[in-house]
């Protein structure tokens, strides 16, 4: 009996980290350290940055409101879930609905609570962003194009958290912010692509829904293409290092996204785009530290000292 009670709670925290997406977090939390210590204070040693406490609770504060995020976002979408990812759906249904909202509420109460200790404008900050998830979840996820462009605003909202903290406002990082804002928009579509069948079930008016696929396919194709302004700021007027590197192999990928993309039909197509988007943002994290490589030798050599 007692196995089974073990096994069962087990199960729910595995359900409870899906709903989360657990494994994402993580990767948006290093992308914020990674943006810290690389573009928006550069002129503090990595290790100043990482020990920074105020730091830690905003960046904190941000994967809880994520999580938090994540909840909602399950909560309302619970029945286009159920067709179009069967097997996730059953799944995350072992926690109960009542048990997400609670989860959901005390994600946010704490949020709020780091914030605070921060500052009042980090509290008010937070805030805001708790809103517009629930707001866009509840609301501005149902209808075309506002629905996509507050999705990918939502997703670059933390690194404008670290962003306002450091009060560094050069231009590199808003040009930085316009590149990864354009793939998740791009990323956004793919996935209405991808869920067309429970959005269609759901009545959600998605850009695919109401426009139909061809227009969803020129749309990606047009910001796809727009992505190519950023890039080139980025590596021929602005200093990035190595980080060059990256944007010329990206630029590869997008081409090859591109030819992919007109020849998607069915959803194990539109997945495969999700998933190459989503390897080239998390690429993209991993290839900021070569803005300034030295840095990590400078960093090695202090932890050796330490």
């Amino acid at each position: 009996m007692a196995s089974r009670k073990t096994k069962l709670v087990l199960m729910k925290i595995f359900s409870l980290f899906s709903v989360v997406r657990g494994y994402n977090i993580p990767v948006i939390a290093l992308a914020q350290y990674l943006s810290a210590i690389f573009i928006l204070d550069k002129e503090r040693r990595a290790l100043d940055v990482l020990l920074d406490g105020n730091l830690f609770l905003i960046v904190l504060a941000s994967s809880l409101t994520i999580a938090s995020g994540y909840i909602i976002n399950n909560f309302y979408d619970a029945r286009k879930d159920l067709i179009n990812r069967p097997k996730k759906s059953m799944l995350d249904r072992l926690v109960s609905p009542a048990t997400k909202l609670r989860v959901y509420f005390t994600l946010n109460f704490v949020v709020v609570l780091l914030a605070w200790l921060v500052s009042w404008r980090a509290a008010v900050f937070f805030s805001v962003y708790v809103f517009l998830i629930w707001f866009y979840s509840h609301k501005l996820k149902k209808y075309p194009i506002i629905g996509n462009l507050t999705a990918a605003l939502l997703a670059v909202l933390p690194f404008f958290g670290i962003l306002m903290y450091f009060k560094n406002f050069y231009g590199v990082i808003y040009v930085h912010a316009a590149f990864l804002y354009l793939l998740i928009l791009v990323r956004e579509i793919i996935k209405d692509l991808e869920n067309l069948q429970g959005d269609l079930v759901a009545d959600y008016r998605t850009i695919p829904v109401i426009f139909g696929e061809k227009t969803a396919k020129r749309i990606i194709a047009a910001l796809t293409f727009l992505t190519v302004i950023p890039v080139y700021l980025l590596v021929e007027v602005y200093n990035v290092g190595y980080m060059d590197v990256y944007f010329y192999a990206g630029m590869v990928v997008i081409i090859y996204f591109l030819f992919r993309l007109w020849a998607a039909t069915v959803k194990d197509d539109y997945l495969l785009l999700h998933n190459l988007l989503k390897g080239l943002i998390v690429a993209g994290v991993f290839s900021i530290v070569l803005i300034d490589p030295a840095v990590l030798v400078h960093g090695r050599q202090l932890l050796s000292v330490i």
